[in-house]
């Protein structure tokens, strides 16, 4: 790969393909690939056009890290509370490794009560009635599958396709195959709660094989998201731009003689990003100038939803801003308690009671926000977990993993609103039919973005690579 890099950037410059050139090349008849493919060159994150007029501009990847229990929140199941107690049937495991933890339990139904909310009468529980009255603006996946029930495999393979780390995940696809539309700001940004890095770290934001310029970048909880974002008050801004300067042109002589060396190049952007955000960036994340109408929206009044909501208001600011894909991750909740994530194995009604405290309301102010100010159509708002958790119980009040059946949702960006496609069993253990992958919620969120998931590929040791693999297919009834 890099050998062949090295031969295609020196045949565009033997050509005279600098910035003048590709202009040029543009209006030459057959010149518009080659324009396109020196201008990536010279600017890996420059702005390129779908390959068909995208419904969505951004998207706000929102992960509930743990595998909340959906048959607690979103899919109800009577006849789950009538068996509440019993074996589950033989009929209901026919066909599916049922160990993935601990073995089957009895069935169990949680504590909930469940209400239908808007003209699209989808059914919502107590945990989650701020994100109910938003129900005709979101098109639910209800036979979501995955492959895997261990966290750090299957979030894995939600953000890259893959069970083992290497591939590059959505957010990078989608910044290698749109660029940036702001220069001033990553094209790729994760937020996450906690002093920890989510479940798995960074290779769930890696560019994998793609060069390191289109990975994620991480924002930090607290006040400072972004380390080292000010200049030290000993360095006058001169003197900032000239020690610049000069770094970039020794870098810049490195990099013609190791052109297959993304890294380099990767950092040679992120000197240049770096000067570039010490004014856009921390505008984007200040909060202080939103009202406090807008706070009290997104719950940033209540502790157990503060960081959370800190996390949807700093995602809105940057889709506002033209960032591509906003990656935010749900972190510990500041309820006195243990409770990391929604891995309720034990004790369901307490961890997912904090849990959905901690995100229900934000997530329902970042709807109601985007729509008011015109943003929810081209903004795609993903709703989504590594997998969903059984219908019967484990420790007698929680829930094992469950990759056979579970809901995920979409709204705005083009998704079709007040829509429910597909549906799980009797008792909300596994998808009626093949389910929706991970691959088709990849191909999907492409789709509405502008791009064919079977043509965005990369040349990668021989083969070309695409986001889904060998699989995967548009959810064509999600699309409005």
């Amino acid at each position: 790969m890099a050998k062949m890099n090295h031969s295609r950037r020196d045949m565009m410059f033997k050509l005279g393909y600098g910035a003048t050139g590709v202009m040029l090349a543009s209006a030459l008849p057959g010149g518009g690939f080659m324009a396109a493919e020196a201008a990536t060159l010279l600017d890996p994150l420059a702005p390129k056009q779908p390959h068909f007029p995208a419904k969505a501009k951004t998207v706000i990847w929102l992960h509930m890290d743990g595998a909340p229990s959906t048959l607690d929140l979103f899919d109800y199941k009577p006849e789950l509370v009538r068996l509440a107690g019993q074996e589950v049937p033989a009929s209901f495991l026919q066909g599916i490794k049922t160990s993935t933890q601990g073995g089957v339990g009895k069935l169990f139904a949680s504590n909930r009560t469940w209400k239908q909310y808007g003209q699209s009468g989808a059914y919502f529980s107590d945990l989650v009635p701020n994100i109910g009255q938003h129900a005709d603006k979101i098109a639910f996946i209800k036979n979501s599958v995955t492959v895997g029930a261990t966290h750090d495999i299957s979030i894995l393979k939600l953000n890259t396709g893959d069970l083992t780390p290497g591939r590059p995940s959505l957010g990078a696809w989608v910044t290698y195959a749109l660029g940036s539309a702001n220069p001033d700001l990553p094209a790729y940004v994760v937020l996450y709660d906690g002093k920890r890095e989510p479940t798995g770290g960074s290779v769930n934001w890696s560019s994998g094989f793609l060069p390191s310029v289109y990975q994620g970048t991480a924002f930090r909880p607290g006040e400072t998201p972004i380390i080292g974002i000010n200049r030290p008050e000993t360095i006058g801004g001169v003197q900032q731009r000239d020690d610049l300067a000069l770094l970039k042109t020794l870098n810049d002589h490195r990099a013609t003689l190791r052109p297959e060396d993304t890294e380099l190049q990767a950092r040679i952007r992120s000197y240049d990003l770096a000067y570039r955000m010490e004014k856009s960036a921390p505008d984007a994340v200040d909060l202080s100038k939103e009202t406090d109408a807008t706070k009290e929206l997104y719950g940033l009044n209540d502790p157990v939803s503060r960081d959370y909501g800190t996390n949807l208001l700093r995602a809105r600011r940057l889709a506002e801003r033209g960032v591509r894909f906003i990656q935010v991750v749900s972190g510990p909740v500041e309820d006195g308690t243990d409770n990391r994530n929604w891995d309720a194995h034990s004790n369901l009604e307490r961890n997912h009671g904090g849990h959905a405290r901690a995100v229900d309301k934000p997530i329902a102010g970042l709807l109601a926000d985007l729509a008011a100010r015109g943003l929810l159509d081209s903004t795609l708002v993903v709703w989504t977990s590594e997998f969903g958790r059984t219908s019967y119980g484990q420790s007698g009040n929680g829930r094992d993993h469950n990759p056979w059946g579970y809901t995920q949702w979409l709204a705005g960006g083009g998704s079709k609103p007040g829509f429910t496609f597909g549906q799980t069993d009797e008792i909300g253990l596994r998808s009626t039919d093949k389910g929706v992958d991970t691959y088709d919620i990849h191909a999907t969120v492409l789709q509405l973005l502008g791009l064919d998931h079977l043509k965005t590929t990369f040349l990668h040791s021989g083969r070309r690579e695409r986001p889904t693999v060998v699989y995967g297919s548009v959810v064509k009834e999600l699309l409005a």
